[in-house]
């Protein structure tokens, strides 16, 4: 219990970070510091999963206001594969100068390390967290005339057709894996993973009745949610914004115990100079004061976060000692 509540402390937290960011949004952009040799050239921001989905999103609206305050182009590079991993495996072994970084999120950072046998990676020992960027639940959702109108609809199918109701996620080990199988556990239901390389073509699925659920970030479902074609089933917990406030939680569905903070996060490999982090996270703190940055987070239902690299870390530590729990309790492994 105390992981538990240590992990629903730091999203009330994180609420408390969105709200301070949206009010001091209108706030004069200050001139950063830069190292005296850096940045002197492109920085490539690592997307470890396909265009399209919520990590994309992010790390292209990060990059574009990175390239205004650094004046220098800051490109993004899909790089997808294994949840996440691939990508990321790749940013831990590139050269520690501060031009190769990685927007990666929670179920890479702090569940993929207890899931697989092998990652690739260290989350703690192979990297330096910059900034968290985002805050936000995990979202399950279904076609709106699929004949699921609340997540207890869905569950009853699974219960009468062991074995045949299916959920998709956007890949084997990802958060939304893990809420799946804990989601299958709690309710006592037989309910089959369909794993995708990523949100896009999960969604593409949903909507063509390949797949009964979904569950991933607010931001990979909200335009298909917004347009009335996708349905809220339960959101992973109450610290929700926009089209998502007011939608069920997991806990007023009826399945208590399961809290999930769907994060995404900018890190350097470790050994990146101090200097060029620090200069970084002060570039991160002013995108995230952009009115455009905070509208298009908000409108993908999630908090703006922005912190320190400090505070970052250890977000990350406790998140990683949370989902350890959580994946003992879920029972699921993957080679």
């Amino acid at each position: 219990m105390k992981h538990h509540a240590l992990h629903v402390r730091a999203t009330a937290a994180l609420a408390v970070a969105g709200l301070m960011w949206t009010a001091t949004a209108p706030a004069q952009a200050q001139a950063l510091k830069a190292p005296a040799d850096y940045p002197k050239q492109a920085i490539t921001v690592v997307s470890p999963f396909p265009p399209g989905g919520g990590n994309d999103n992010v790390a292209r609206l990060i990059a574009q206001e990175l390239g205004a305050i650094t004046g220098q182009s800051v490109v993004v590079e899909n790089r997808s594969g294994a949840g996440g991993n691939v990508g990321t495996a790749q940013v831990s072994r590139a050269k520690p100068d501060g031009y190769t970084l990685v927007m990666s999120q929670t179920s890479v950072m702090a569940v993929n390390p207890r899931l697989y046998k092998n990652v690739g990676f260290d989350p703690v020992k192979d990297f330096t967290p910059i900034s968290q960027i985002t805050s936000a639940p995990l979202v399950l959702v279904a076609r709106t005339e699929s004949p699921y109108k609340t997540l207890a609809d869905y569950l009853d199918a699974a219960r009468k057709q062991p074995g045949i109701i299916t959920y998709a996620t956007p890949g084997n080990g990802t958060m939304s894996h893990l809420m799946g199988a804990l989601v299958s556990k709690k309710a006592g239901v037989s309910l089959v993973h369909v794993p995708y390389r990523g949100a896009a073509p999960a969604i593409t699925d949903l909507m063509g009745g390949t797949v009964d659920m979904l569950i991933t970030s607010p931001a990979s479902a909200e335009p298909m949610v917004a347009a009335g074609k996708l349905r809220i089933l339960a959101l992973s917990h109450e610290n929700s914004i926009g089209i998502f406030k007011g939608a069920p939680t997991l806990k007023q569905s009826g399945l208590d115990g399961i809290t999930a903070d769907d994060w995404y996060g900018l890190f350097a490999p470790a050994g990146t100079p101090p200097e060029r982090v620090a200069y970084l996270a002060q570039a991160v703190a002013q995108a995230m004061k952009s009115p455009n940055v905070i509208a298009k987070i908000n409108s993908g239902g999630s908090w703006p976060v922005g912190s320190q690299p400090d505070a970052f870390k250890t977000r990350l530590q406790e998140d990683t000692v949370y989902w350890a729990d959580m994946v003992k309790t879920a029972g699921v492994s993957l080679d």
